[in-house]
């Protein structure tokens, strides 16, 4: 594993790394970091560029002032690939810790609206 990346420079960009995987958990994950990148609350970045250590991927992430991981269900493939290349300090938005179950949860607006809210709090 390599050295721990920590974020602490406070003018770098407020990052959100979403699961897109293919379960409901997954598409709800994602548009919801979608709609927070639209919504100001930060920038939706890419979660396969971590595990591909895309060089300036790695470099905005480590300038980041905060980082929140969304996670669509309790395999945490997002924390994972966040840990995988060093980094340690973030944020964790899990959707089972909102009631969102995988096979369960529709991707409603009612679903993405409060995974979005939830995760601009985190990000405040």
């Amino acid at each position: 594993m390599s050295e721990e990346k920590t974020h602490e420079c406070s003018g770098g960009p407020k990052l959100v790394f979403a699961c897109s995987g293919a379960a409901d958990v997954g598409e709800i994950a994602d548009k919801a970091a979608r709609k927070m990148a639209k919504e100001g609350a930060g920038k939706m970045f890419c979660t396969a560029g971590l595990a591909g250590r895309v060089g300036g991927i790695l470099k905005t992430t480590e300038e980041a002032s905060d980082i929140l991981a969304i996670d669509g269900c309790p395999l945490n493939c997002v924390k994972n690939s966040l840990e995988e290349v060093g980094f340690s300090k973030f944020k964790h938005l899990q959707l089972a810790d909102l009631g969102l179950e995988k096979g369960k949860s529709p991707a409603s607006d009612e679903n993405v609206d409060k995974v979005t809210a939830k995760g601009a709090q985190m990000l405040q």
